[in-house]
């Protein structure tokens, strides 16, 4: 499920209004750079929406700060780019650095959860309905960028959760670029395609990726235009073309456009615990197979991946009897 084991960054509820940036704002030495305001139509909370793009507590990419701000680099179209997003009264406020500025900031409604809508949600269980009335900030992100999030999700197959984001870690901050702008310290942009075409076999292995997970990052990256094209496609089609490539299976496309595309029906199947702690909490069953999970599911169609979410955030999860090994990818077995 995207994002649940990761520790969620300070959250910062911001409710509708108007916008207003105080006086005495902390600016960053190195300077502004290209700014946008927007204002939500309703509850936002930054932890929840952006949470999921987090690979991590070390993540490169990703960083809350103690003033509220949630820092992210991406590697856009138009190139690196550096976002800052702050919520102010009502309003978010972005602030971007790099050749891809212009490109975070003309997508930062979205990536705030702009093209959701939480009100398609209509809870069925008297859990879920708790979970939304205690979440009413949680929006679903749409990132527009794909290999961002499918690289480090083929990380995740099949290996802890702490091994994923450590070869996420080395890799980026080894391959990758510094961030533009001011970012904290220690942020790097993900390499470009070619970058991770060129990764030596010794670093991969250095960084705990075994051969087939690296293997099937760079069969990904050989036809990385092909599959950031899928941005524009409808959730199930994306998902078929990313497991066009040999080693994507269900659950690696699923987590990928959760966070891509935003799409609230795609639940991840294949995991080691996710049906067993739906299966707990809409019937006290454990030990749930995926088969079962999608069955209890199946109210909530065209928003099953927000149910989940929504089961996730109540807290209520059987406790653990296996070790933890959260995410496997179907198409690997």
């Amino acid at each position: 499920m995207a994002g649940r084991f990761a520790p969620r960054p300070t959250r910062t509820t911001v409710r509708g209004g108007h916008v207003a940036v105080p006086a005495g704002v902390p600016r960053q030495a190195a300077g502004p750079g290209r700014v946008r305001e927007w204002v939500p139509g309703g509850p936002l909370d930054l932890g929840l929406v952006l949470g999921p793009l987090r690979r991590g507590p070390g993540d490169p990419t990703f960083r809350a700060t103690p003033d509220g701000s949630v820092w992210r680099t991406s590697l856009t179209p138009a190139g690196p780019g550096t976002l800052r997003v702050c919520a102010y009264g009502g309003g978010v406020r972005g602030e971007a650095w790099g050749p891809g500025a212009e490109w975070l900031l003309e997508g930062l409604p979205e990536l705030l959860g702009a093209a959701d809508d939480p009100s398609a949600f209509v809870p069925r269980h008297r859990l879920l309905a708790s979970a939304r009335h205690r979440r009413p900030g949680l929006r679903l992100t749409r990132s527009g960028l794909v290999l961002e999030s499918l690289i480090p999700s083929i990380l995740e197959q099949k290996v802890t959760t702490d091994e994923a984001y450590r070869a996420w870690r080395l890799l980026v901050r080894k391959f990758g670029e510094p961030a533009p702008g001011p970012a904290p310290a220690r942020m790097y942009v993900m390499p470009e395609p070619r970058t991770w075409a060129l990764i030596p076999s010794w670093e991969w292995h250095r960084a705990g990726v075994d051969n087939k997970r690296a293997s099937t990052i760079l069969r990904a990256v050989r036809v990385a235009a092909r599959l950031e094209q899928a941005v524009g496609m409808e959730p199930g089609a994306a998902r078929a073309r990313l497991e066009l490539v040999p080693g994507v299976g269900p659950w690696t496309s699923a987590e990928t456009v959760q966070r891509s595309h935003g799409a609230a029906d795609e639940v991840t199947v294949g995991d080691l615990h996710l049906p067993g702690i739906v299966g707990w909490a809409l019937a006290g069953d454990r030990d749930a197979d995926d088969a079962v999970m999608l069955e209890l599911l199946q109210p909530y169609a065209g928003q099953r991946h927000r149910a989940a979410r929504l089961i996730l955030l109540s807290g209520r999860v059987p406790a653990r009897r296996a070790p933890k090994m959260p995410r496997w990818d179907i198409g690997q077995l």
